[in-house]
């Protein structure tokens, strides 16, 4: 058995970030048994080394090797060319010192990531972009972005209202894409019939997980208050195969802890 294991709203909660209660000892008991694992996040406000420095300062005992997120993959997604970036200051800094240069008249492609002030002149802005002919690549594909008290559409979900107003199709840098999801396996190795994901995002993470025939572990510790809020309305073949309040209870039930 082997685990791709979701950041917000799994280790750390959405609220002040810190550690969801038995999430450090589920990483510490992965490092002591050697169970083949990666943390497979969508962070993209922070350069990678500096979000998986946060959680190593959290107390979270995670070695680079088992880190991914899509910063890492965003190159062989998307070259460094033009292009117009949406989300947060973070994010904007990081693709810069990457080396994309920022063209919001006419971009190559148009990037979306998470932030929770978007405008409506913004989404006018990028529907222009895209109907002058830039292609539209998401950071990821989260259903929900939950950040405080409330929870704001995801960039799954900008991503389909864009795709449906200017008839266009996006691809996807992070979860749930097959490049990401097979850069994560590499990491592990084997195929991904030995895998278990554990992640609170049933449509963002597990539904593309499903597809290539992992296991999938929905936990309530991040997006969603209760099954109830999104379960019944997945199609049944796509529904998360367990789940459990959190990762600590999933990690107990499959023989981690």
């Amino acid at each position: 058995m082997k685990f791709f294991i979701d950041v917000q709203g799994t280790l750390i909660d959405d609220k002040e970030r810190k550690p969801i209660a038995g999430s450090i000892e589920c990483i510490q008991a992965l490092n002591e048994k050697n169970i083949p694992y990666i943390i497979i996040t969508n962070n993209t406000k922070h350069s990678s080394q500096e979000f998986l420095n946060y959680l190593n300062s959290l107390g979270f005992p995670i070695p680079k090797e088992r880190y991914i997120d899509p910063l890492m993959v965003l190159e062989e997604v998307l070259p460094k060319e033009s292009i117009a970036p949406y989300g947060v200051e973070g994010f904007l800094q990081v693709l810069q010192s990457m080396g994309y240069r920022f063209d919001y008249h006419e971009p190559k492609a148009v990037v979306i990531s998470v932030k929770n002030d978007y405008t409506f002149d913004e989404f006018a802005q990028i529907d222009e972009l895209l109907l002058q002919g830039a292609s539209l690549i998401g950071m990821h594909q989260t259903s929900l972005y939950a950040k405080g008290e409330k929870r704001y559409p995801g960039v799954g979900a900008l991503l389909a209202m864009f795709e449906y107003a200017c008839g266009v199709q996006s691809q996807v840098v992070g979860k749930p894409s097959k490049l990401f999801y097979k850069k994560a396996l590499k990491k592990v190795g084997g195929k991904f019939g030995d895998v278990v994901i554990i992640s609170d995002d049933p449509q963002g993470d597990l539904i593309g997980a499903k597809k290539l025939g992992m296991k999938t572990v929905f936990v309530l510790s991040g997006k969603y208050k209760s099954a109830k809020e999104i379960v019944p309305k997945l199609p049944k073949e796509y529904r998360p195969d367990l789940i459990y309040d959190t990762i600590a209870q999933a990690a107990k039930a499959l023989g981690v802890l």
